[in-house]
């Protein structure tokens, strides 16, 4: 449900002659569309060090080995 000062901005929008408004949504889609690509990416680094509490305690070659002995049977 839109707040008092979007349904106020509305109202004045309304009151512009249309190439005014016209000019409002070129402007507003290029603030929105700054805003959206201005989100910082994320990296594969942001991963390092998850799950890693459940390799703990686990010997990693006997866990290979144990691995790859199954694919035998």
């Amino acid at each position: 449900m839109p707040g008092d000062a979007y349904l106020t901005v509305l109202q004045m929008a309304r009151e512009l002659p249309v190439e005014e408004q016209l000019q409002l949504i070129e402007d507003l889609i290029s603030v929105a569309r700054h805003k959206v690509h201005a989100k910082p990416a994320h990296s594969i680094t942001e991963l390092e060090g998850l799950g890693k509490e459940i390799w703990e305690g686990i010997d990693v070659a006997q866990y290979i080995n144990d691995e790859r002995n199954s694919w035998d049977r």
